[in-house]
């Protein structure tokens, strides 16, 4: 890649954070005001260029490059996406604003961190579906952490709005409304995350050339599945809630956190292994 072809990518990646930093402003002076408008007709057009500028850092042209920028960028992708449309069905403008600053860093990681070049078999259709469900999954647990992280914070709320935080947990559902869609946010996540670890277990010859590792990624990855199982199993048969859900749904999701992006980004940033 020439020098200017490199500094139109990098300032492309740059464009669509700064978008994402300046809708959420938009959003949150709208908060702020008081104002029921938004911009969110917009996030469908900034998320398609992000998409393009995605699929472009992924696919070059030696090949398919991927790391922990392109896996954190596409999950907020996913993220931004599933919110904007959740948006639709219960007033949740509160999530979006904390969503979009966190999409916006995302967006631009991967003109900073161009990742390694992976095996032929990525170009395999198994291969692809594993990753877009794996992806799917970290996506949805992304939300369920931020609803958890909101009804820790409501939990914690003297119950005003005169403050920020007061302002954001006025554009949320009522507690009990965000436990019922943490909790299908989770069941959902769940079963994405069963695809994920079966297909990786049954099919992991096919899809990464090489037999099954338990290695750090894998490790991680059963470790958030049995949190997550043990969440669902505790909510079914001995009612858990309020804390402690949001205790396991972070305590989950750091797990999964650490598995892929963890351990990438010790390789590729700490060790320069990539």
């Amino acid at each position: 890649m020439s020098m200017g072809s490199t500094a139109f990518y990098v300032s492309a990646h740059v464009s669509v954070g700064v978008l994402y930093a300046v809708l959420a402003w938009v959003m949150w002076r709208s908060l702020q005001a008081g104002g029921r408008g938004d911009a969110r007709w917009f996030l469908p057009v900034l998320a398609a260029a992000h998409a393009a500028l995605l699929a472009s850092a992924v696919v070059d042209s030696e090949g398919i490059r991927f790391g922990f920028a392109h896996f954190l960028s596409a999950t907020f992708l996913f993220t931004v996406l599933v919110v904007w449309a959740e948006g639709f069905l219960v007033p949740i403008r509160g999530l979006l604003v904390l969503v979009l600053p966190l999409a916006a860093v995302a967006a631009v990681l991967p003109a900073i961190f161009h990742g390694s070049q992976i095996a032929a078999t990525s170009e395999t259709l198994a291969f692809r579906a594993h990753i877009v469900i794996a992806l799917a999954a970290s996506s949805l647990f992304t939300i369920a952490a931020m609803h958890a992280l909101l009804m820790a914070c409501s939990l914690h709320s003297a119950g005003g709005n005169e403050t920020a935080l007061g302002r954001v947990l006025a554009e949320v559902p009522p507690l009990l409304a965000m436990e019922r869609l943490l909790f299908r946010l989770i069941w959902t996540g769940f079963l994405l995350l069963t695809a994920t670890l079966i297909s990786g277990v049954l099919f992991s010859e096919q899809l990464f050339g090489r037999a099954l590792r338990f290695d750090h990624k894998t490790v991680f990855t059963i470790a958030s599945w049995v949190v997550f199982a043990g969440l669902l199993v505790g909510r079914h048969f001995f009612g858990w809630r309020g804390r402690t859900a949001l205790r396991w749904t972070l305590v989950g999701f750091v797990m999964l956190l650490l598995a892929y992006v963890g351990s990438r980004f010790v390789l590729e940033v700490i060790l320069h292994r990539v």
